[in-house]
Parts: structure tokens; sequence; C-alpha cells
């Protein structure tokens, strides 16, 4: 059973791992998708969480940065 999104849906996992066989145009499609959730919706998630929860954004900051040490 799924608990939902994070930043990719299930199926953007599967198209953006290779596991689902797409075509080329759709591929592009899905990964112009994320990359705009990124760049436009992910700051404002960020800053909420800064804001009000920064236990949450901690263990953000650690699974994002996880192999930068």
């Amino acid at each position: 059973m799924s608990e939902g999104r994070a930043l990719m849906t299930e199926r953007e996992r599967e198209i953006l791992s290779g596991e689902a066989d797409v075509k080329d145009n759709y591929r592009y499609k899905v990964e112009s998708q994320v990359r705009n959730r990124i760049s436009k919706r992910m700051q404002d998630d960020v800053e909420i969480l800064r804001e009000r929860y920064p236990e949450m954004m901690e263990q953000l900051q650690d699974i994002v940065c996880e192999d930068e040490d």
C-alpha cells in the first residue's frame, strides 16, 4: 500500500527509473513536470518546514544531503 506522493507519483517513479516502457516524448514530459515541481513548488514547502516544523526540515535535509558527507 502506497503512502501517497513525495516528490514523484508512483507512476513517475516507474517512468523515470526506466521500469515503465513509454515513448520518449512522454518521458520528457514527466521529466519536465518533476523539474517544475522542484523549482516552483519545493521552495514553498521548504520555507514552511523551516519556519514552522524545524524537526521535519532537519529530517528532509538529512535525506537530501545524505551522500554529501
